[in-house]
């Protein structure tokens, strides 16, 4: 993953938005999301925008448009095979994940889709969930459109930050230490979120409660 962050850090011009497109879509619409986190595409985005090869308004409306699109397809998926869906070859190994999700659902309702945007292998698992578990389609656009918004923005606003503090460096300190400090966080970023996906991937499967509000 980290090989594939670091090349996307070279992207630039309509390659670069296709690219951060595809991943954030992909991550819900077909669960690319276990193999790279969508915030990942988000991050860099923000990043490439500050070294001006992007326009970081555009990618934050690429990014969020991605974002809240994809989900309905997974969405879909969910409404139409039900349960089967997490018993595709492909999601056998996430099943621990995928019963937090259904059990979030029973709980929370809608609310779970916002609360799963922000954990990276639940946010692909979610919407299929969501499907799955028939929760309102009005209710699902809701949630799912304002946690979009919540995390593009911030997930981008974050790359271009990071970005914005490497120029400070390189003004600094040089170019040759700015580029080793920029590929140590760039590095640190993914080495994150390859943890954090192994670790949601491996948690343990949640005890399934009285489902009471799926239908919110």
């Amino acid at each position: 993953m980290s090989s594939i962050a670091a090349g996307l850090t070279n992207l630039s011009g309509w390659v670069a938005y296709l690219v951060i497109a595809a991943l954030v879509f992909g991550e819900t619409a077909v669960f690319v999301g276990f193999v790279l986190p969508g915030e990942i595409a988000a991050v860099l985005g923000g990043v490439l925008a500050s070294r001006g090869h992007l326009s970081l308004p555009l990618v934050i409306v690429i990014v969020v448009f991605a974002a809240i699109t994809g989900p309905f397809i997974g969405y879909e998926i969910g409404r139409r095979l039900g349960d089967q869906v997490f018993s595709m070859r492909a999601l056998r190994r996430v099943q621990g994940s995928a019963d937090r999700a259904k059990s979030a659902l029973s709980r929370r309702g809608g609310a779970a889709v916002l609360a799963g945007r922000f954990v990276a292998i639940l946010r692909a698992l979610m919407p299929a969930a969501a499907g799955a578990a028939k929760v309102r389609y009005r209710t699902f656009v809701i949630f799912n459109v304002l946690g979009a918004l919540i995390w593009g923005v911030g997930y981008c606003l974050l790359g271009y930050l990071a970005g914005s503090a490497y120029a400070a460096i390189e003004r600094e300190v040089g170019t040759g230490l700015a580029i080793a400090i920029g590929a140590v966080v760039v590095l640190a970023l993914a080495v994150w979120a390859i943890r954090r996906h192994r670790a949601q991937a491996g948690g343990q499967p949640t005890v399934m409660e009285p489902r009471h509000d799926a239908e919110d």
